[in-house]
Protein backbone atom coordinates (compact mmCIF):
# COMPACT_ATOMS: atom_id res chain seq x y z
CA UNK A 1 0.00 0.00 0.00
CA UNK A 2 1.12 3.57 -0.67
CA UNK A 3 2.14 5.47 2.51
CA UNK A 4 -0.15 8.33 3.46
CA UNK A 5 1.06 11.91 3.83
CA UNK A 6 0.45 11.64 7.56
CA UNK A 7 2.71 8.59 7.79
CA UNK A 8 5.45 10.39 5.85
CA UNK A 9 5.18 13.43 8.14
CA UNK A 10 5.39 11.21 11.21
CA UNK A 11 8.47 9.39 9.93
CA UNK A 12 10.23 12.68 9.09
CA UNK A 13 9.37 13.96 12.56
CA UNK A 14 10.95 10.85 14.10
CA UNK A 15 14.08 11.41 12.01
CA UNK A 16 14.28 15.05 13.13
CA UNK A 17 13.56 14.44 16.81
CA UNK A 18 15.36 11.08 17.10
CA UNK A 19 12.66 9.79 19.42
CA UNK A 20 9.05 8.66 19.19
CA UNK A 21 8.07 10.82 22.16
CA UNK A 22 9.62 13.99 20.74
CA UNK A 23 8.20 13.34 17.27
CA UNK A 24 4.68 12.85 18.62
CA UNK A 25 4.90 16.13 20.53
CA UNK A 26 6.20 18.01 17.49
CA UNK A 27 3.28 16.94 15.27
CA UNK A 28 0.67 17.09 18.06
CA UNK A 29 -0.49 13.48 18.04
CA UNK A 30 -0.50 10.82 20.72
CA UNK A 31 2.67 8.77 20.96
CA UNK A 32 0.73 5.54 20.50
CA UNK A 33 -0.95 6.85 17.33
CA UNK A 34 2.38 7.86 15.80
CA UNK A 35 3.96 4.51 16.68
CA UNK A 36 1.07 2.60 15.10
CA UNK A 37 1.27 4.70 11.93
CA UNK A 38 5.00 4.09 11.49
CA UNK A 39 4.63 0.38 12.27
CA UNK A 40 1.81 0.11 9.70
CA UNK A 41 4.06 1.73 7.09
CA UNK A 42 6.83 -0.76 7.93
CA UNK A 43 4.38 -3.65 7.48
CA UNK A 44 3.07 -2.29 4.18
CA UNK A 45 6.59 -1.72 2.81
CA UNK A 46 7.93 -4.97 4.19
CA UNK A 47 11.07 -3.29 5.61
CA UNK A 48 12.23 -2.02 9.00
CA UNK A 49 12.54 1.76 8.98
CA UNK A 50 13.56 2.39 12.58
CA UNK A 51 16.00 0.66 14.92
CA UNK A 52 14.74 1.16 18.47
CA UNK A 53 17.41 1.80 21.15
CA UNK A 54 16.31 2.52 24.68
CA UNK A 55 14.37 5.78 24.68
CA UNK A 56 15.54 6.80 21.22
CA UNK A 57 15.54 5.50 17.66
CA UNK A 58 17.94 5.38 14.72
CA UNK A 59 17.11 5.19 11.03
CA UNK A 60 17.90 1.94 9.28
CA UNK A 61 19.51 2.30 5.83
CA UNK A 62 16.06 1.78 4.30
CA UNK A 63 14.56 4.28 6.73
CA UNK A 64 17.13 6.93 5.76
CA UNK A 65 16.26 6.49 2.08
CA UNK A 66 12.54 6.71 2.77
CA UNK A 67 13.06 9.90 4.82
CA UNK A 68 14.92 11.56 1.94
CA UNK A 69 12.12 10.66 -0.46
CA UNK A 70 9.46 11.69 2.07
CA UNK A 71 10.98 15.16 2.39
CA UNK A 72 10.81 15.52 -1.40
CA UNK A 73 7.15 14.46 -1.45
CA UNK A 74 6.17 16.78 1.40
CA UNK A 75 8.01 19.71 -0.17
CA UNK A 76 6.17 19.04 -3.43
CA UNK A 77 2.82 19.04 -1.62
CA UNK A 78 3.69 22.38 0.01
CA UNK A 79 4.61 23.80 -3.41
CA UNK A 80 1.28 22.67 -4.88
CA UNK A 81 -0.55 24.31 -1.98
CA UNK A 82 1.38 27.52 -2.69
CA UNK A 83 -0.13 27.63 -6.17
CA UNK A 84 -3.62 27.65 -4.70
CA UNK A 85 -2.74 30.24 -2.08
CA UNK A 86 -1.19 32.51 -4.71
CA UNK A 87 -4.60 32.74 -6.41
CA UNK A 88 -6.44 33.61 -3.22
CA UNK A 89 -7.29 37.06 -1.92
CA UNK A 90 -4.85 37.03 1.01
CA UNK A 91 -1.53 35.93 -0.44
CA UNK A 92 0.76 37.09 2.41
CA UNK A 93 1.56 35.27 5.63
CA UNK A 94 3.73 36.43 8.53
CA UNK A 95 6.16 34.23 10.45
CA UNK A 96 7.93 35.61 13.51
CA UNK A 97 11.31 34.05 14.34
CA UNK A 98 13.36 34.93 17.40
CA UNK A 99 17.08 34.29 17.85
CA UNK A 100 20.13 35.34 19.81
CA UNK A 101 22.39 37.88 18.07
CA UNK A 102 25.06 35.20 17.60
CA UNK A 103 22.77 32.82 15.71
CA UNK A 104 21.06 35.69 13.86
CA UNK A 105 24.42 36.82 12.50
CA UNK A 106 24.76 33.97 10.02
CA UNK A 107 22.58 30.90 10.55
CA UNK A 108 19.21 32.65 10.87
CA UNK A 109 20.00 34.94 7.95
CA UNK A 110 20.95 32.01 5.70
CA UNK A 111 17.83 30.03 6.65
CA UNK A 112 15.54 33.03 6.10
CA UNK A 113 16.99 33.84 2.68
CA UNK A 114 16.62 30.23 1.53
CA UNK A 115 13.08 30.03 2.91
CA UNK A 116 11.78 33.28 1.40
CA UNK A 117 13.19 32.34 -2.00
CA UNK A 118 11.05 29.19 -1.88
CA UNK A 119 8.08 30.83 -0.12
CA UNK A 120 7.85 34.42 -1.42
CA UNK A 121 4.34 34.79 0.00
CA UNK A 122 5.66 34.61 3.60
CA UNK A 123 7.11 37.63 5.43
CA UNK A 124 9.65 36.40 8.01
CA UNK A 125 10.24 38.84 10.84
CA UNK A 126 13.39 38.21 12.85
CA UNK A 127 13.58 39.42 16.44
CA UNK A 128 16.72 39.25 18.58
CA UNK A 129 17.11 38.66 22.31
CA UNK A 130 20.37 38.44 24.21
CA UNK A 131 19.52 35.35 26.28
CA UNK A 132 17.86 31.98 25.80
CA UNK A 133 15.58 32.81 28.73
CA UNK A 134 14.18 35.74 26.74
CA UNK A 135 13.70 33.48 23.71
CA UNK A 136 11.71 30.96 25.75
CA UNK A 137 9.59 33.76 27.22
CA UNK A 138 8.82 35.11 23.74
CA UNK A 139 7.63 31.65 22.65
CA UNK A 140 5.54 31.01 25.75
CA UNK A 141 3.87 34.42 25.54
CA UNK A 142 3.09 34.00 21.84
CA UNK A 143 5.23 36.96 20.71
CA UNK A 144 7.18 34.62 18.45
CA UNK A 145 6.18 31.34 16.84
CA UNK A 146 9.66 29.85 16.36
CA UNK A 147 13.05 30.30 18.01
CA UNK A 148 16.46 29.45 16.63
CA UNK A 149 18.39 28.40 19.71
CA UNK A 150 21.22 26.38 21.22
CA UNK A 151 19.98 23.02 22.48
CA UNK A 152 18.83 21.75 24.90
CA UNK A 153 16.09 24.12 26.06
CA UNK A 154 13.11 23.99 28.41
CA UNK A 155 11.52 20.52 28.25
CA UNK A 156 8.11 22.14 27.91
CA UNK A 157 9.08 23.22 24.37
CA UNK A 158 9.18 21.12 21.22
CA UNK A 159 12.56 21.13 19.47
CA UNK A 160 13.89 20.18 16.03
CA UNK A 161 17.61 19.55 15.58
CA UNK A 162 19.28 21.39 12.66
CA UNK A 163 23.03 20.98 12.96
CA UNK A 164 26.03 20.85 15.25
CA UNK A 165 28.43 23.81 15.43
CA UNK A 166 32.00 23.75 16.66
CA UNK A 167 32.81 25.77 19.78
CA UNK A 168 36.40 27.06 19.81
CA UNK A 169 38.81 29.08 21.92
CA UNK A 170 39.69 32.56 20.64
CA UNK A 171 42.84 34.11 22.13
CA UNK A 172 44.89 37.28 21.62
CA UNK A 173 47.57 37.08 18.95
CA UNK A 174 50.78 35.70 20.39
CA UNK A 175 49.17 33.46 23.01
CA UNK A 176 51.39 30.54 23.81
CA UNK A 177 48.74 27.85 23.82
CA UNK A 178 48.67 24.48 22.05
CA UNK A 179 46.39 23.77 19.11
CA UNK A 180 44.22 21.81 19.65
CA UNK A 181 43.67 23.00 23.21
CA UNK A 182 43.22 20.46 26.06
CA UNK A 183 40.35 21.41 28.36
CA UNK A 184 42.62 21.15 31.42
CA UNK A 185 44.58 24.20 30.21
CA UNK A 186 41.49 26.38 30.74
CA UNK A 187 42.34 26.22 34.45
CA UNK A 188 43.68 29.64 35.46
CA UNK A 189 43.39 31.04 31.90
CA UNK A 190 42.30 34.72 31.75
CA UNK A 191 38.95 34.76 29.96
CA UNK A 192 36.31 37.12 28.62
CA UNK A 193 33.02 35.84 30.06
CA UNK A 194 29.33 36.79 30.16
CA UNK A 195 28.20 38.55 33.33
CA UNK A 196 27.46 36.37 36.39
CA UNK A 197 23.87 35.24 36.75
CA UNK A 198 23.05 35.20 33.04
CA UNK A 199 21.96 31.96 31.40
CA UNK A 200 25.06 31.70 29.21
CA UNK A 201 27.40 32.32 32.17
CA UNK A 202 25.56 29.69 34.21
CA UNK A 203 25.99 27.16 31.39
CA UNK A 204 29.69 27.94 31.11
CA UNK A 205 30.20 27.66 34.85
CA UNK A 206 28.52 24.24 34.75
CA UNK A 207 30.83 23.17 31.93
CA UNK A 208 33.92 24.39 33.80
CA UNK A 209 32.79 22.54 36.92
CA UNK A 210 32.27 19.34 34.94
CA UNK A 211 35.77 19.70 33.42
CA UNK A 212 37.32 20.47 36.80
CA UNK A 213 38.80 23.82 35.67
CA UNK A 214 38.54 27.40 36.96
CA UNK A 215 39.35 30.09 34.39
CA UNK A 216 40.08 33.60 35.70
CA UNK A 217 37.49 36.23 34.61
CA UNK A 218 39.40 39.11 33.03
CA UNK A 219 36.33 40.84 31.57
CA UNK A 220 32.66 40.16 32.36
CA UNK A 221 30.29 41.66 29.80
CA UNK A 222 27.32 40.58 27.65
CA UNK A 223 27.79 42.78 24.56
CA UNK A 224 29.25 40.81 21.63
CA UNK A 225 31.31 43.78 20.43
CA UNK A 226 32.93 44.00 23.86
CA UNK A 227 33.84 40.32 23.60
CA UNK A 228 35.72 41.04 20.37
CA UNK A 229 37.56 44.08 21.71
CA UNK A 230 38.34 42.25 24.95
CA UNK A 231 40.22 39.60 22.98
CA UNK A 232 41.90 41.91 20.47
CA UNK A 233 43.02 44.21 23.31
CA UNK A 234 44.71 41.24 24.99
CA UNK A 235 42.38 41.05 28.00
CA UNK A 236 41.78 37.30 27.70
CA UNK A 237 40.46 34.38 25.70
CA UNK A 238 36.86 33.75 24.64
CA UNK A 239 34.75 30.66 23.91
CA UNK A 240 32.49 31.11 20.85
CA UNK A 241 31.32 29.45 17.61
CA UNK A 242 33.99 28.96 14.94
CA UNK A 243 31.93 30.24 12.00
CA UNK A 244 30.97 33.41 13.88
CA UNK A 245 34.54 33.97 15.04
CA UNK A 246 35.92 33.87 11.50
CA UNK A 247 33.65 36.77 10.56
CA UNK A 248 34.11 38.77 13.76
CA UNK A 249 37.88 38.51 14.20
CA UNK A 250 39.48 37.64 10.87
CA UNK A 251 43.25 37.54 11.49
CA UNK A 252 43.09 39.67 14.65
CA UNK A 253 42.98 36.66 16.99
CA UNK A 254 44.13 33.06 17.25
CA UNK A 255 41.49 30.35 16.91
CA UNK A 256 41.99 26.90 18.44
CA UNK A 257 39.84 23.79 18.48
CA UNK A 258 39.47 21.88 21.72
CA UNK A 259 40.58 18.30 22.15
CA UNK A 260 38.33 16.45 22.07
CA UNK A 261 36.32 18.77 19.75
CA UNK A 262 33.51 20.68 21.46
CA UNK A 263 30.28 20.57 19.43
CA UNK A 264 26.99 22.30 20.30
CA UNK A 265 23.65 21.30 18.79
CA UNK A 266 21.46 24.05 17.35
CA UNK A 267 17.79 23.70 16.55
CA UNK A 268 14.36 25.28 16.26
CA UNK A 269 12.10 25.42 19.30
CA UNK A 270 8.41 26.26 19.64
CA UNK A 271 5.64 26.06 22.20
CA UNK A 272 3.60 22.86 22.29
CA UNK A 273 0.68 24.21 20.32
CA UNK A 274 -0.43 23.85 16.67
CA UNK A 275 1.85 25.70 14.27
CA UNK A 276 0.96 27.83 11.30
CA UNK A 277 1.57 26.41 7.85
CA UNK A 278 4.45 28.87 7.37
CA UNK A 279 6.11 27.69 10.59
CA UNK A 280 5.79 24.04 9.59
CA UNK A 281 7.30 24.83 6.19
CA UNK A 282 10.21 26.70 7.79
CA UNK A 283 11.00 23.77 10.09
CA UNK A 284 10.78 21.34 7.19
CA UNK A 285 13.15 23.37 5.03
CA UNK A 286 15.64 23.93 7.87
CA UNK A 287 15.65 20.21 8.60
CA UNK A 288 16.02 19.38 4.93
CA UNK A 289 19.17 21.52 4.73
CA UNK A 290 20.70 19.48 7.57
CA UNK A 291 22.11 16.09 6.53
CA UNK A 292 20.19 12.94 7.43
CA UNK A 293 22.44 10.90 9.71
CA UNK A 294 22.58 7.45 8.18
CA UNK A 295 23.89 4.44 10.11
CA UNK A 296 27.25 2.94 9.31
CA UNK A 297 26.81 -0.05 7.04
Amino acid sequence: MTPTLAQLRYLVAVADCRSITGAAASVFVAQSALSRAVQAMERDLGVELLARRGRGVDLTPEGARVVRLARTVLNAVEAIDDIGIAHGKDTRAVLTLVSTPTLALDLAADLIVAFTERHPNVDVRLQQHSSREALVEALNQGRSELALVDLPVDKELSTHFIQEREVVLISPVGSRLPDPMPFRMLDGLPMVLPTPGTGRRTEMEAMFSCLGVRPVPSLEVDERLAWVTGVTDGRGSLIWYRDVVLRAFGSRAEIRSFTPPLLRPVGIAHARRPLSRAARAFIAQAGHKAPVREPVR
